[in-house]
């Protein structure tokens, strides 16, 4: 799966609340979120991200609470991938759940500027700027966490694998089914 888009960079330390401020947070669709995703920190993002692009940051990013709705409302913006130097745990298995691609890189985060664009190979975990040309190596996922970005969150992954009777779940006491 590849991914290519304009950059949005941000430093370290982005938490949630910079993300998608917590006066939102009576809402939950990607929709509803999207128009609010970055106004704290970056006015201009809502307005200008177009489908595809990526947001580049430094350590910690998604830090703070543990909303789902960070990486939800960036993913709701059209945002097709971040790439930082590191990110928050909790926010980085939010991201993985609403099937928005993640990747850590320090190499890549320091050697790319904002309107740069980037090709990402999310199976060979490179990450190319198209404009200087250099590539990067961060972890690619293992194949059940592709098939979760790939199905576009852990719940139509799971989903799906029920359907196709590659699973069994647990529904609020009844048992497997």
């Amino acid at each position: 799966m590849r991914l290519r888009g304009r950059v949005w960079k941000y430093g370290d330390h982005v938490d949630t609340d910079a993300i998608i401020p917590a006066r939102y947070l009576n809402v939950s669709t990607a929709e509803a979120l999207a128009p609010h995703c970055m106004e704290d920190i970056d006015p201009t993002f809502a307005a200008q991200v177009k489908e595809g692009d990526m947001i580049v940051a430094g350590e910690n990013f998604g830090c703070g609470s543990s909303r789902e709705h960070a990486p939800l409302a960036i993913k709701g913006a059209g945002v097709s991938g971040v790439v930082a130097c590191s990110f928050a745990r909790i926010f980085y298995r939010n991201a993985i759940n609403v099937g928005l691609p993640i990747l850590e890189s320090a190499e890549a985060a320091a050697g790319v500027e904002s309107g740069q664009e980037l090709e990402v190979d999310l199976e060979a975990g490179e990450i190319q700027n198209l404009v200087t040309g250099e590539t990067w190596r961060a972890e690619p996922y293992p194949p059940f966490m592709m098939g979760i970005i790939r199905a576009g969150g852990l719940v139509p992954y799971t989903r799906r694998n029920l359907v196709a009777g590659q699973g069994t779940a647990v529904v609020e006491g009844r048992g497997n089914v």
